[in-house]
C-alpha cells in the first residue's frame, strides 16, 4: 500500500474518530465507504477495519467520559441484555429472512426517527419526562457537569420499556446485517428513555467497544485484519477521539442533535438504497 493511501486512510480516520466519540456510533459508517470506494479495499478488510476503529473510538472515548461521569454505566450495562439477545436472535434469523426487506424495514425507522429527532433539535433539557417505575427499580438515573452550560445535570430515565425494544432491535439489526447499530442505540437513549444528549451519546460509545471487542476476535480469526490497513486506522481514530471528546463536553445538547440528524438522515438513506439494489 503506497504512503498516499495510507494518509488517506489516517485522514479519514481521524473524521471518523472525531465524529464516533462526539456521537456515539462507530466509525465504520465513514471509514467502510473510504477504503471500498476510494481505495477499493475489499469488503471484509474494510469491515475488520472498522471493528477495529470502533474499539479504539470506544477506549479512547470511554475512559474520558466515565471520568467525567456523563457515561451511565449502569444503564449501559442494563440496555446491553437487550443488545446481546437480539444480536443472537438476529443472527439465528438470518437464514430465514430475506435482508432487502430489512434493510426497506430500518430505513423506515430511521426515517421517521430523523423527522421526530428534527422536531426535537433545539431542546437542550428535557423537562417534562415522567421517570418510569422501572428506573426507580433499577437505579437508571444519574447526573454529570456540563461544563456548556455550567451547572450539575440530574436526570432519570423515562420509557425504559421502549427503550429496551428499541436496543432489542439495534441488536437484531446488527446480528442479521452485520452492520454497527451506535444510531439506535443513541435514539434509545435520547429518544424515548429522554436521557441528555451527551449522557446517550457517551453511554452508547461504551456499549458499542463492548459489542465490537466480542466481533474483532472472529475478524481476527479468519485473518479480515490487515495491519497495513488497521494500524493507520487505529491511530488515526484514536487522533480523532481526542478531538472529538474535548469538542463534545463544550457544546450543549441540542448541538450535538443538531450534528447527529445528517448523519442519521445518511444512514436511513444508504439502508433504503441497499433495500432497493437487493
Amino acid at each position: 500500500m503506497s504512503l498516499s493511501s495510507i494518509g488517506i486512510i489516517f485522514g479519514v480516520s481521524i473524521v471518523a474518530g472525531t465524529l464516533g466519540a462526539l456521537l456515539g456510533l462507530g466509525g465504520g459508517i465513514i471509514i467502510i465507504p473510504a477504503l471500498t470506494l476510494l481505495l477499493g479495499v475489499d469488503i471484509r478488510y474494510a469491515i475488520g477495519a472498522s471493528v477495529v476503529s470502533v474499539i479504539a473510538t470506544s477506549s479512547g472515548a470511554a475512559a474520558t467520559y466515565i471520568r467525567d461521569r456523563i457515561t451511565n454505566v449502569r444503564i449501559g450495562m442494563f440496555l446491553e441484555m437487550a443488545t446481546t439477545t437480539g444480536a443472537i436472535l438476529g443472527a439465528y434469523l438470518s437464514g430465514l429472512i430475506h435482508t432487502r426487506y430489512l434493510y426497506f424495514i430500518f430505513a423506515l425507522v430511521l426515517g421517521y426517527s430523523t423527522l421526530a429527532l428534527f422536531r426535537r433539535r433545539n431542546v437542550e433539557l428535557v423537562s417534562d419526562a415522567t421517570p418510569h417505575p422501572l428506573a426507580w427499580k433499577f437505579k437508571l438515573w444519574g447526573s454529570y457537569y456540563d461544563s456548556a452550560l455550567q451547572q450539575e445535570i440530574k436526570y432519570i430515565s423515562s420509557g425504559v420499556p421502549p427503550g429496551f425494544l428499541v436496543m432489542l432491535g439495534a441488536g437484531v439489526l446488527s446480528g442479521l446485517l452485520g452492520i454497527g447499530s451506535g444510531a439506535f442505540k443513541v435514539l434509545a437513549m435520547d429518544m424515548f428513555m429522554k436521557l441528555p444528549m451527551k449522557v446517550s451519546t457517551a453511554t452508547s460509545n461504551f456499549m458499542i467497544g463492548v459489542t465490537a471487542a466480542a466481533s474483532a476476535g472472529i475478524y481476527f480469526s479468519h485473518g479480515y485484519i490487515n495491519p497495513a490497513i488497521a494500524g493507520p486506522v487505529a491511530l488515526g481514530v484514536v487522533l480523532g477521539t481526542i478531538i472529538g471528546t474535548r469538542l463534545m463536553v463544550r457544546l450543549r445538547n441540542a448541538t450535538l442533535r443538531k450534528i447527529f440528524l445528517p448523519v442519521l438522515l445518511y444512514i436511513s438513506l444508504e439502508m433504503l438504497l441497499k433495500g432497493l439494489r437487493g
